[in-house]
C-alpha cells in the first residue's frame, strides 16, 4: 500500500506547471476562505467579507473603541465573556500553574531555555566604534544597539498548547535586554487556561499575559487599549487572521513576519532512509495546514517514501490531519540530478530544509534560500522546533528568499552616532559642498560654511 501524495517528475513536460501550482499554494494568500468561514463571517458582520476585510474591520474597530471592542470580539469569536481583570492572568494563576507542573516538565523548560540563551547570546550584535584621525582632526563613528522597551508575543492556542513558541520568542527578547514582554494567547484550554503554558511563563519571569487571540489581540497590542499599553514590536505565529492583522498594523509597530503554514523540504539521495523522510514530511504536515515536500534524484526513494507515509499515517493521532495536508500541500519531486534539486529548493525557498544526503555540507553549498537548515540523517526538524537554540519562528511561503528567522538581534534598534570636530569638518567640507551643489540644497553647504568662517 502506498500513500497517493502528488508526484512531480521533472523529466516530464508538465513538471514546470505542477511546480508553479505548488509554489502558488504555499505563497502568502489573504482572500481565500472556506464555506464554513464564509458563513461565520456573515453571521458576525452581516455580509460575506474576505479574511482581509474581516481583519481591517476588526482592527479599525479596536483602534476606535479600544477595550470594549476587544472584549466584544472575544465573546463573539471565542465564546468567552471576559473583563480586563479576568482577561489578564493573575499572579496567583501563574503560581498555581507552576506548582501543578511536573518537575520533569520544568527541568525540560530550563534546559531548553539554557540552549536558546546560549545561542542567542552568541549571535547578539554589539555596539561598534570607528575612529578616524586624532587631536583637532578626529572623527568618531559609532553603531549603537539598544533593546526595544516593550514587545508583544502571539502564542497560538487553538488546536494545541505551544510552550515552545513562548521559549523561542521570549528568550531571544530577554537576551536582547527587552524590559517588558507581553504575551497574548487565545482564551482556550490550550491557550490562556493551559497550566503548562502559564507555568512556562512563570519560569521565564513573564507576568503580563492576556487571554485574547486573533486580529483583536494584534490590534490591542499595536494601538494600545484601556489597561494595555501599546508595544513596539509584535512577534510570533498564528492563524491567517493573526498574520493578516500583523500585516495591517505594520508601520504602527514593527513585526517579525507574515507567517503562513509550516513547511519542510527534504533533500535526499540514495543514502536516506524512507521511514526517516516520511516522518519529516508528516511532522510538518500535522500542523494542519502544513506542507511536506521531498526532492530527490534517486527514483526508488519515491515509492519507498509513499509506502512509509501510508504506514506511519495510520498510527498517528493526528494522522488524518497530516494526511489531508500532504494531499493538499505536499509533493514528491523527482529531479534530474543534485544540481536541479538545489535549484528547485531555492525556487521554493522553504521555511525548513532538511538535507538528508551522504554529503550534506556539500549540498548545503549549492543552496541559498531556506529559513532553517538541518544537516544529516539524524537531525530532524523537531530539534529546531524544540531544543537546539535558534528560534523556530521562521520565514514561510517562499519569503526565505529575502527574510530571516527570528533572533535576539530582531529585538534591538540601532542608531548611528557621528562626532566631528572643527579640523575633521574642514577636511570633508568640499565633499559636502559639491554634493549639495549637485542636489541644489544650498542650506546644507551653509550649515558647514557657517562653522568654518571663524
Amino acid at each position: 500500500m502506498s500513500f497517493p501524495i502528488p508526484i512531480i517528475d521533472c523529466r516530464q513536460d508538465d513538471a514546470r506547471q505542477a511546480l508553479d501550482e505548488l509554489r502558488n499554494k504555499l505563497s502568502p494568500r489573504g482572500n481565500i476562505v472556506s464555506e464554513s468561514g464564509r458563513q461565520r463571517t456573515i453571521a458576525l458582520f452581516g455580509e460575506p467579507l474576505s479574511p482581509q476585510q474581516v481583519v481591517e474591520r476588526i482592527c479599525g474597530d479596536v483602534q476606535q473603541r479600544g477595550l470594549a471592542a476587544v472584549l466584544e470580539y472575544g465573546e463573539k469569536l471565542d465564546g468567552k465573556k471576559l473583563t480586563l481583570d479576568t482577561m489578564r492572568v493573575s499572579p496567583g494563576e501563574f503560581t498555581s500553574a507552576h506548582e501543578l507542573a511536573s518537575p520533569e516538565y520544568l527541568e525540560t523548560v530550563r534546559r531548553i531555555r539554557a540552549n536558546v540563551e546560549r545561542f542567542q547570546r552568541a549571535v547578539l550584535s554589539e555596539s561598534v566604534e570607528l575612529i578616524d584621525g586624532e587631536g583637532d582632526d578626529r572623527i568618531t563613528l559609532r553603531q549603537r544597539y539598544l533593546p526595544l522597551e516593550r514587545i508583544g508575543i502571539c502564542v497560538p492556542g487553538g488546536a494545541a498548547a505551544y510552550p515552545s513558541t513562548l521559549l523561542m520568542t521570549a528568550v531571544p527578547a530577554q537576551v536582547a535586554g527587552v524590559k517588558e514582554i507581553v504575551v497574548v494567547v487565545p482564551p482556550t484550554d490550550f491557550g490562556g487556561y493551559n497550566t503548562d503554558l502559564l507555568a512556562a511563563c512563570h519560569e521565564l519571569g513573564i507576568t503580563e499575559v492576556y487571554r485574547m487571540g486573533g486580529a483583536q489581540a494584534v490590534a490591542a497590542l499595536a494601538y494600545g487599549v484601556e489597561g494595555i499599553r501599546r508595544v513596539d514590536k509584535i512577534v510570533g505565529p498564528g492563524n491567517l487572521f493573526v498574520a493578516l492583522a500583523k500585516k495591517h498594523v505594520f508601520g504602527e509597530v514593527d513585526i517579525d513576519s507574515i507567517a503562513g503554514p509550516s513547511e519542510v523540504i527534504v533533500l535526499a539521495d540514495e543514502t536516506a532512509r524512507a521511514d526517516f523522510v516520511a516522518s519529516d514530511l508528516i511532522s510538518q504536515a500535522e500542523h494542519s495546514p502544513g506542507s511536506g515536500v521531498l526532492i530527490t534524484w534517486h527514483e526508488p526513494l519515491i515509492a519507498a517514501v509513499q509506502e512509509a507515509l501510508a504506514e506511519q499515517l495510520e498510527k498517528l493521532p493526528r494522522g488524518d490531519l497530516a494526511r489531508q495536508s500532504l494531499l493538499d500541500y505536499g509533493a514528491l519531486i523527482l529531479a534530474k540530478n543534485a544540481e536541479e534539486a538545489a535549484e528547485l529548493t531555492d525556487l521554493m525557498a522553504p521555511e525548513h530544509l532538511h538535507i538528508s544526503t551522504a554529503d550534506p555540507d556539500g549540498m548545503l553549498s549549492k543552496v541559498q534560500n531556506a529559513g532553517a537548515i538541518f544537516l544529516g540523517h539524524f537531525t530532524p526538524v523537531a530539534l529546531g522546533d524544540y531544543v537546539a537554540g535558534p528560534s523556530h519562528v521562521l520565514p514561510t511561503g517562499g519569503t526565505a528568499r529575502f527574510a530571516n528567522g527570528l533572533c535576539s538581534n530582531d529585538f534591538l534598534k540601532r542608531s548611528s552616532v557621528i562626532w566631528y570636530n572643527a579640523g575633521s569638518l574642514a577636511r570633508h567640507a568640499d565633499d559636502v559642498r559639491l554634493l549639495a551643489a549637485k542636489e541644489g540644497l544650498t542650506a546644507h553647504s551653509e550649515s558647514v560654511d557657517i562653522r568654518l568662517q571663524n
